[in-house]
């Protein structure tokens, strides 16, 4: 069942935002804003001083495409290596296996 959308603000940087949201992405997206007000707020006090707001704005967003992506492939790399175990488990178990078959005679 769909909800009606809510209206919902955020801080950003020192700067507020309207827009609306489903109710039930409501948390998720305050959590999001938070980390975002946080990056922007790092970028501003580490030298982004001279920065405007939509250029600190493009920067975290730069910054946190970078992360994602970083993020990516760390699972990836890491899904392969444990889907690459799986696999060596599983012919060590058909190895054990076939030796406890008993043959008939």
């Amino acid at each position: 069942m769909n909800q009606e959308p809510l209206s919902m603000a955020v801080q950003l940087a020192g700067c507020e935002y309207r827009f609306a949201c489903q109710p039930s992405e409501r948390e998720e997206l305050l959590d999001a804003a938070r980390y975002l007000d946080l990056k922007m707020r790092e970028i501003r006090d580490h030298g982004g001083n001279t920065l405007n707001a939509q250029a600190i704005a493009v920067m975290a967003a730069l910054n946190l495409s970078h992360e994602l992506l970083r993020q990516q492939c760390q699972w990836t790399e890491a899904e392969s290596l444990v889907k690459n175990q799986v696999r060596d488990l599983l012919q060590k178990v058909d190895a054990a296996l076939s030796l406890d078959t008993p043959t008939s005679v």
